[in-house]
């Protein structure tokens, strides 16, 4: 099995080459916006019925080569093909909303910077120097510099295939290279597992009772905030430039900290031979309500993006991952099993009203999820063993099969 992964490397072009490049750009775009009403009016979504309407059209006009002008018109169906995905699944509100209707009323249009996808024919790549040569309106501009470490240079020269898309943000050139990595072979075998609490003060919390991220990464997201808000209330030009420079800066952060954290949780688990056991947040941010002042922490919790960064990561070292039932594990005594409410004694602190158990309350909903994955992992280990015999079959004996869906009843050890 292969895992798809994407290697950014940062382009150093010189004035002129940046030059062709955002005209190339702005080029492709502009082609994709007059395809994107074409297919709007004719009806027509799918890439090969739609070059017989834009492919011609589309080469002359912004003067494209012939598979620039495939690459545009096939970004512009599968941008209504994700548009018809986001309809399906209600992230555009109801139907007949206002939300709905403006996103399905008009044309789908390209900002005149977007990505650009290129295949190698466009795009060829001399990793050793460090450079590319690559397709533009003004014709090929070769020994474009581009700078990217040891690893990510060793994965594009063993790894690199498919398509990269050219992109442009603050003024700054990237590549978007697709990687096919090997996996390593899964450890079916887990001598137990680590459990991961996902939370807003403390970011991740192990079994092991580390806390991976906490407190000092809050006091800096809050400065941040409040910092933005000072900036846009000024509303003066400089404020607006300093607006801009610090776009996405948060966002950067926190992406560099997830990435740490899951580098680390999956050593750690493929160094000791364990299995991650993580929490099935889905749809969390629609099921907590909270304060006012609490909206911009939750809402800044990047939770979704840690847990995919867990999973690819485990899936290239080998490393089982399973998914369990959050409910009550926090209020779960992870020694006696005793569930009360009145157990969370603070947000930091747990005591059992049983046992008089007491822990970092993170800990305690680690240890929870932990016993929930084992003994899921327990129970499905049984239904892999051979079959009984015919007239055993049925009764109060039998071993039924468990699907990730047991992640929702098993309760911890």
């Amino acid at each position: 099995m292969l895992v798809k992964l994407v290697v950014q490397v940062k382009l150093l072009p010189t004035p002129d080459q940046a030059a062709a490049l955002e005209a190339t750009l702005h080029a492709c775009n502009e082609a994709a916006s007059w395809v994107s009403e074409v297919a709007f009016e004719r009806g027509e979504f799918k890439n090969f019925p739609l070059r017989k309407h834009a492919y011609d059209h589309v080469k002359s006009r912004w003067c494209l080569g012939a598979q620039a002008a495939q690459h545009v018109i096939k970004k512009t169906c599968d941008a209504y093909t994700t548009l018809k995905a986001n309809l399906k699944a209600g992230n555009l509100g109801k139907p007949g909303s206002k939300r709905y209707r403006r996103a399905t009323e008009k044309p789908i249009m390209f900002r005149p910077r977007g990505a650009q996808p290129y295949d190698d024919r466009m795009l060829s790549w001399q990793i050793p120097e460090r450079a590319v040569s690559i397709w533009t309106t003004g014709g090929r501009v070769k020994n474009v510099a581009f700078t990217a470490s040891v690893e990510q240079l060793a994965t594009l020269a063993l790894y690199r295939k498919g398509e990269s898309d050219l992109l442009e943000r603050d003024g700054m050139w990237f590549l978007n290279a697709t990687c096919e990595v090997p996996e390593s072979e899964l450890n079916t075998d887990p001598v137990d597992f680590l459990g991961i609490d996902l939370g807003i003060v403390n970011i991740a919390t192990t079994s092991d009772g580390e806390i991976l991220a906490g407190r000092e990464l809050n006091r800096v997201r809050t400065r941040e905030r409040g910092l933005r808000a000072k900036l846009q209330r000024k509303n003066t030009p400089s404020a607006k430039r300093r607006l801009k420079k610090r776009r996405r800066k948060e966002a950067r952060r926190a992406r560099d900290i997830n990435h740490k954290i899951a580098k680390h949780v999956v050593a750690e688990a493929e160094r000791t031979g364990r299995g991650i056991a993580l929490e099935d947040l889905t749809g969390i941010r629609e099921r907590v309500r909270l304060r006012k002042p609490q909206r911009a922490t939750h809402s800044g919790w990047s939770f979704a993006q840690l847990g995919s960064f867990i999973a690819y990561k485990a899936r290239r070292a080998g490393v089982l991952v399973l998914h369990v039932d959050p409910a009550y594990t926090s209020r779960t005594c992870a020694e006696c099993g005793h569930v009360d409410k009145a157990n969370r004694v603070s947000q930091a602190w747990f005591a059992c009203r049983n046992c008089g158990f007491v822990d970092h309350a993170d800990r305690n909903s680690s240890r929870n999820i932990r016993a929930r994955a084992w003994e899921l992992w327990r129970r499905g280990a049984q239904s892999i063993a051979p079959a009984p015999p015919p007239h055993q079959r049925g009764g109060a004996g039998r071993k039924r099969s468990i699907t990730a869906s047991d992640a929702r009843c098993a309760s911890p050890e």
